[in-house]
């Protein structure tokens, strides 16, 4: 309970540390519900399925009325998941959409939608496939995309190109987090929690009676939890725990009827530490094995492993079996944006969309102790610590017209322009020396980490900037009852990018690359309404990823631009008096000059070093799919949801650059099946409402890597929700809600990444996802 208590007090801090932070964050413009909102989200009886609002074409429109492929995860079902950041979305919430760590840090995020993921998106030259947006707001790099989120009331998942309105590395999709608004009326929204692995949440939201022409909205973000595997070294953290905060304000400033100007700024910091890195076989191979002890390794034989080196292939250590050097990495992420939303006419809406945001990032990864090069013997050094670095700022200006010619045409047009600089160092020492027999370990000086005194293995800086022009109009003809819609648009791009990679095995080079590309993507999609309750459309879109230079190549290595083109035919219906929702995709896409990943881990006298080259593969990979939807009101308390995504996807051959060898390669945490099942239960109990959530995501398989045919686990994830809402303490007072949740309920076990580079010299080893939590929570509404 001093847990608790110090979990509510935590919550009121963060409001008061708001009220000395930022003006503001994350505002409206392209999310903003236009003056039909609630129209769209018109009233529907408790025995049919509610409309659901999204503003995937820059307008407020109704889902099942929108031919895009879109996954909708609203408030309260993030709520129902204990959904605190995006890295809790890989356990396979939405079956399309791919969420992993980078490497296994928490500390930059791989996302993915319909194959196109990068393996290895974690440097300033190389560009996502998937765009992530916050309240229409790109966010450049994948650092920071694990920051605690702020008050989100939905997230979007776009499938397929959205090269047209969304545009900057749209290839796979869109993630499109729209957030709570200022409403001018006093509100508030507070909740306090713990749970195992020592971990603790809260929340504070408050929105403020207007004055005058002004609404103010502060929000604070706490969330916090124990390491997952313990560190024996004394003084040292843990593996897999975090400790994420956020502030947000809002202003909104409405002086006439037709003009809002929303100015909004946030500053997060996540503290993370990576998960543990474990042997999960040794020998797989077969060599023959020689004493520990050895002198020397004669070719076509394996060093034994040290006598207190544990291999655990089954299920995620509790407690490392070597201590090592550990501290938090830490992101730092800020920005500031402002919207203003001009009425000119009752057919014209302009905006603007002005940004600034920044993230800086000091990564510390230490996760393998032995079980991963440098793989040595009596009193040599081993365990690899990666110190890193990232900074990054960028600023972007989007302009927006969004309007109506009559009855028959609607259309957006819009300027975009985005500025980027970012910049990365990284070093690997080593931390750990072994005694004479292998029974124990010195920890060596520590000098090496600190900066100033690092071996830097890499230094680079990249400069990126991207100017686009795009159009968008739906033809509804006067045939067939108005029930044909047309849709046709385009954006042109032009991105110019360019870079140093500085420094090379703490050698100063001069390494450059300079990146220019100009992109026509097109699209075109045909949506017919068969009824009210029943529409069908054909999609073809474009897109494309701009090509960059690897930072962790020894010669800063450039590859090319890749592209796609994607062909959908789409179903979004309602049935039995909008008790029964099925909606599905099916789609088929060709890309060009895909960017694949290499990589080599070497060593260097006592620092490993992970060189990485990009090649853009020859040929055309297809990747084709289909995508299922389907929510039933069984009851008027019990609803039942399901989805279900097939991905198939094959890359050409490609010729590894280090082995010069023409090889099979893959598309990285793809599964060929995945699917959610959900069920939810309300019902009144003693004077409140009962409320039950369940469900249950599975995953085939996945490759890690481009370049390897080893796969990871399956995956079978269930989590549960039970709760007691809407407690009066009063009349007309504060609402209060108690519920208990489980994230992995069953307590499934399975390897989400596994890397098979060093086989020849010790095993494979991997990352195991993160093991059962639970916890009880209070929340109060008033």
């Amino acid at each position: 309970m001093i847990r608790f208590a110090s979990a509510v007090s935590l919550a009121a801090l963060s409001l008061a540390m708001a009220g000395q932070a930022w003006a503001g964050a994350a505002a409206p413009g392209t999310e903003e519900p236009g003056p039909d909102a609630l129209a769209v989200a018109g009233a529907v009886s408790d025995t049919q399925l509610p409309d659901v609002v999204v503003t995937a074409t820059k307008r407020t429109t109704n889902l099942q009325k929108t031919p895009i492929a879109i996954s909708v995860m609203n408030s309260e079902a993030l709520e129902d998941r204990h959904v605190q950041s995006l890295m809790d979305l890989a356990d396979g919430a939405v079956p399309g959409l791919r969420i992993a760590t980078f490497e296994a840090r928490q500390s930059a995020l791989t996302i993915g939608i319909r194959g196109i993921v990068p393996n290895d998106a974690n440097q300033p030259a190389r560009e996502q496939g998937v765009g992530v947006y916050v309240d229409g707001v790109y966010l450049g790099r994948q650092h920071g995309l694990g920051a605690a989120l702020l008050d989100v009331e939905r997230i979007e998942v776009l499938k397929g190109p959205q090269g047209t309105l969304f545009g900057r590395n749209t290839e796979g999709g869109a993630l499109s987090l729209v957030t709570r608004k200022p409403t001018g009326e006093f509100g508030m929204r507070a909740s306090a929690g713990i749970g195992n692995l020592n971990a603790y949440n809260s929340q504070l939201h408050v929105d403020f009676d207007a004055i005058g022409d002004f609404a103010i909205k502060m929000d604070g973000v706490i969330s916090v939890q124990g390491p997952v595997t313990k560190n024996i070294l004394p003084g040292e953290e843990g593996f897999g725990a975090y400790d994420r905060r956020g502030l947000r304000g809002q202003v909104r400033w409405t002086p006439t009827a037709n003009f809002t100007a929303n100015l909004a700024a946030d500053i997060g910091k996540d503290k993370n530490t990576p998960f543990y890195s474990q042997l999960l076989n040794f020998n797989p191979n077969g060599l023959r094995v020689v004493p520990w002890t050895s002198t020397s390794i004669p070719s076509g034989s394996i060093r034994a492993l040290a006598p207190i080196v544990q291999v655990n292939g089954d299920s995620i250590m509790k407690r490392a079996d070597i201590g090592t050097p550990q501290q938090w990495s830490v992101d730092d992420t800020r920005g500031v944006d402002l919207h203003l939303s001009y009425q000119a006419t009752d057919s014209l809406e302009l905006r603007s969309i002005t940004a600034y945001r920044e993230v800086d990032v000091e990564q510390y990864d230490n996760i393998a102790g032995a079980h991963r090069p440098p793989v040595t013997g009596p009193n040599a050094n081993f365990s690899r610590y990666s110190l890193a670095g990232l900074w990054q700022h960028q600023f972007s200006q989007e302009f927006q017209a969004v309007g109506s010619l009559g009855d028959r045409i609607d259309y957006v047009g819009g300027l975009y322009y985005f500025k980027e600089t970012a910049s990365d160092d990284a070093a690997t020492p080593s931390t750990n020396r072994w005694n004479a027999d292998g029974t124990g370990y010195t920890i060596l000086d520590p000098t090496p980490t600190i900066r100033g005194f690092r071996s830097i293995d890499r230094q680079s800086r990249a400069e990126s900037e991207s100017k686009a022009v795009y159009g968008q109009a739906t033809w509804t003809p006067a045939v067939l009852n108005d029930a044909l819609h047309v849709t046709a648009g385009g954006r042109f791009t032009w991105d110019d990018k360019s870079g140093v990679l500085s420094k090379v095995n703490n050698v100063a080079t001069n390494f450059t690359f300079q990146e220019k590309n100009e992109r026509f993507n097109p699209m075109v999609t045909v949506a017919y309404d068969v009824s009210d309750d029943v529409n069908v459309y054909a999609k073809y879109a474009t897109g494309y990823r701009a090509g960059g230079a690897s930072s962790r190549s020894l010669t800063y290595r450039s590859f090319g631009p890749e592209d796609i083109k994607s062909y959908e035919l789409g179903l979004k219906s309602d049935w039995l008096d909008r008790r029964l929702r099925l909606n599905a995709a099916a789609f088929y896409s060709e890309r060009e000059d895909s960017q694949i990943d290499f990589s080599l881990v070497t060593v260097i006298g006592a620092s490993t070093r992970n060189t990485l080259e990009t090649i853009n593969a020859p040929g055309t990979t297809k990747i084709k799919g289909v995508e299922l939807e389907a929510m039933a009101q069984v009851t008027d308390g019990l609803t039942l949801s399901a989805s279900y995504a097939y991905t198939d996807a094959q890359v050409p051959p490609t010729r590894n650059p280090f082995s010069g060898v023409v090889q099979q390669v893959f598309i990285a945490f793809t599964p060929e099946n995945a699917f959610n099942l959900a069920a939810d239960y309300t019902a009144p109990m003693f004077g409140a409402t009962f409320k039950a959530h369940v469900d249950a995501n599975y995953a085939d398989a996945t490759q890690a890597f481009d370049q390897f045919e080893l796969k990871n686990d399956s995956s079978f994830i269930v989590n549960g929700r039970l709760a007691l809402a809407d407690i009066a303490t009063r009349p007309g007072g504060p609402l209060i809600e108690v519920s208990l949740w489980s994230r992995n309920l069953l307590n499934e076990q399975y390897v989400y990444r596994r890397d098979p580079s060093n086989r020849a010299t010790i095993g494979d080893y991997g990352n195991f996802n993160t093991p059962r939590t639970f916890g009880l929570e209070i929340g109060l509404k008033y």
